[in-house]
């Protein structure tokens, strides 16, 4: 396992739609969920994508059971690593929400998410992945597959008023990365 480096906000690899994975229960796929995982636990990330260290595929890891030092009023949700996501909203009702990211370091934003989720993909064994997911979780999973089609939060920003620097919006909030 290695902690990766993370990619910033004007590396046009970021912007890149990844492709599907087509082979499972690699060595390469087994390494680089190692990575990712190591990577976010390193920079206390809430979720991660592939892109954001620079792998051009649609691998997502998010959540840890436990609660994120840097969202400690938000509900923890189990550890997931989802290949090939779909996302599918459950109804019509947003939810607007404080977001940052690893790859905007020192910034967060409100952004509208959709309230409830349906999301399915596959593990990396191949095998079928189906959940549903609200609030916090719901947010989460679809800030990071948001990498795989090449946004970043600040592309889903309504109101530029509130997107600023942490330090700034939440003076005392340990924010050296941002999820």
């Amino acid at each position: 396992m290695t902690v990766r480096e993370i990619l910033k906000m004007g590396d046009q690899r970021l912007l890149l739609t990844a492709p599907a994975v087509t082979a499972f229960d690699t060595p390469e796929l087994h390494t680089l969920v190692a990575d990712l995982l190591e990577t976010m636990a390193a920079a206390n990330g809430a979720g991660l994508a592939a892109p954001q260290i620079g792998v051009n595929l649609q691998v997502v890891i998010f959540g840890s059971g436990q609660v994120n030092p840097r969202y400690p009023h938000e509900p923890p949700f189990p550890q997931t690593i989802l290949l090939n996501p779909v996302i599918t909203p459950l109804g019509d009702e947003e939810q607007e929400g404080w977001e940052g990211c690893l790859s905007v370091p020192g910034m967060r934003a409100i952004v509208p998410r959709w309230q409830h989720i349906r999301y399915t993909g596959v593990d990396v064994l191949g095998q079928p992945i189906e959940r549903e997911a609200e609030g916090f979780h719901a947010r989460v999973v679809q800030h990071e597959c948001d990498h795989l089609i090449g946004k970043l939060y600040p592309m889903r920003v309504r109101d530029f008023s509130r997107f600023g620097f942490t330090s700034v919006l939440f003076p005392g909030l340990d924010d050296n990365t941002d999820d």
